[in-house]
């Protein structure tokens, strides 16, 4: 019988948990992106910053963001804005309620973690 639940509860476990790049994370609920190194922010020290608010943008949200970047913009035409390292900083400022210039001075490593976690939960990976 012993056997038989864990069975059922490893089963759960692994229905609940998607495979994202080299680390495990429970689906749907971890929204935290972790830094590798301490990140210095107008004098505070971050070493994670959590994106769980990207539950709560909308549509509009995510208008605004194609309206600023095309205020922003030299003249190009992006097709697909929302894979943009752009466009993930500025959905994720508005996911943490924090000032974009927090992801857009990110290191680069750094960056790319915040765009991952972004276009993977618009794109439904997430």
């Amino acid at each position: 019988m012993e056997k038989m639940e864990n069975a059922v509860n490893d089963s759960v476990a692994l229905a609940e948990t998607e495979k994202i790049g080299d680390g495990e994370w429970e689906y749907g609920q971890n929204r935290t992106v972790k830094f590798n190194k301490p990140y210095f922010f107008e004098g505070k020290q971050y070493f994670e910053v959590d994106l769980s608010g990207m539950e709560d943008l909308t549509g509009a949200d995510m208008i605004a963001v194609n309206k600023i970047m095309a205020r922003t913009s030299t003249g190009i035409i992006d097709v697909m804005p929302e894979v943009s390292l752009e466009y993930a900083c500025h959905i994720a400022a508005k996911a943490a309620k924090m000032p974009v210039e927090f992801f857009t001075q990110l290191p680069p490593k750094e960056a790319i973690k915040i765009k991952n976690r972004v276009t993977s939960f618009l794109f439904g990976s997430d």
